[in-house]
């Protein structure tokens, strides 16, 4: 029995809460990436303490620990040590990524990723007036995997400046191999490509595999390469916007830092607060709620074998995020979104938000209790009976 009870629903609805807010009452949500667990007591209590203190002026963080926080996880969870003069704070990883684009590329620039992939990816590229360059992952013996030859090709581009890595990968859920970012860090190494990198699922690695931070490679990969962690889908802890950028390597601090200069980010006493609570004292809950939502995908996983035929479905790696094949339907994308909303009532996210590579696709939330995974699969094989 563990510590934590992840079957409990939270009161979510009716608390300007965007994953249970935007849609009708009965259509279910399992959409953004958050979960619906209660985030631990141990971060509650204390933030609870700290808002009756009832004042919130500026802040300042106690002497680093901020930044030894950080460094403690990835030492207690992936070994690797880094010097807290490396550890930046920004109030989330999108925004991180949009400092790296802005530090580490120019204008006009083509910025390098993996399709499908997490939106912000290719928005924020846009959005700072780089060129987005994609790589698609090939589907391959059960799952996906990187086409060396392409992105090879396309990071021999000299035009290509930076590389932005997902891993563990949204929304497909692949946790690389060392062997796999090591290839990789060596054709960026060739071809003089930077590399950052989004670990944000870091801590929802599965049984068989483990999540490798990739600057922690070796030295030579740590001096052009970047990346951002944040205790938000861990903990549940979004709302609080603190995140952190861990830069190994002068060489990447250098330009970073210069952008950060440029943006006057401030730190809010709670943010700072919870996330020092959850990487100096959640060693539990994180292992807790990993083993639970995979308890939720296996279980996922065999109704649909089972019971739902029509749609593809593998066991990720990492993350608590199942990625539907529903290209059987035959539908148009518009149309496949309908189906789940409107016959199925649920929300879920369209795959061809994370590309063309996407289309056919459906990205299946289950950071929840077993409850409403139980709810959702029959609502959703009701509807495909019914079709």
């Amino acid at each position: 029995m563990g510590h934590y009870n992840f079957d409990e629903l939270p009161r979510r609805r009716g608390t300007s809460c965007e994953k249970w807010d935007t849609y009708p009452e009965d259509v279910l949500p399992m959409w953004v990436a958050d979960s619906d667990f209660h985030s631990p007591p141990e971060i509650s209590s204390a933030l609870l303490d700290r808002v009756r203190l009832g004042v919130f002026g500026y802040s300042c963080d106690e002497p680093r620990r901020f930044e030894k926080a950080a460094v403690l996880w990835m030492r207690k969870r992936f070994s690797w040590e880094v010097d807290p003069s490396g550890v930046e704070f920004t109030p989330s990883v999108c925004t991180a990524l949009a400092m790296a684009i802005q530090a580490y590329s120019r204008p006009g620039d083509k910025v390098l990723f993996q399709t499908p992939i997490y939106p912000p990816f290719r928005g924020l590229v846009q959005a700072n007036k780089r060129l987005p360059l994609a790589s698609p992952l090939l589907w391959k013996d059960g799952n996906y995997r990187i086409d060396f030859e392409d992105l090879e090709s396309k990071l021999a581009d000299p035009a290509v400046t930076l590389f932005l890595l997902c891993n563990p990968h949204n929304p497909t859920g692949r946790a690389f191999t060392r062997e796999e970012l090591l290839r990789m860090g060596e054709l960026c190494l060739k071809h003089g490509v930077l590399i950052f990198s989004d670990e944000i699922h870091c801590d929802y690695v599965f049984a068989r595999h483990g999540h490798i931070p990739f600057p922690s490679l070796g030295p030579e990969f740590a001096r052009i390469s970047a990346m951002a962690i944040n205790p938000s889908k861990t903990f549940n802890i979004a709302d609080l916007r603190t995140a952190a950028v861990l830069l190994p390597h002068e060489d990447m601090r250098a330009p970073y830092r210069r952008t950060l200069r440029g943006c006057s980010l401030g730190r809010s006493s709670l943010g700072l607060l919870a996330f020092c609570l959850a990487y100096e004292r959640g060693d539990a809950y994180a292992d807790e709620v990993r083993l639970y939502v995979e308890g939720n995908i296996d279980y996922a996983l065999s109704h649909i074998e089972a019971r739902i035929p029509e749609i593809g479905a593998y066991k990720p790696e990492a993350t608590y995020l199942l990625w539907l094949d529903c290209r059987k339907f035959g539908l148009e994308q518009d149309g496949l979104f309908s189906f789940f909303l409107d016959k199925a009532k649920l929300a879920l996210s369209s795959g061809d938000i994370f590309g063309e590579e996407g289309k056919g696709f459906m990205r299946l939330n289950l950071a929840c209790p077993r409850s409403l995974v139980e709810e959702a699969l029959g609502r959703l094989e009701r509807a495909v009976r019914e079709r």
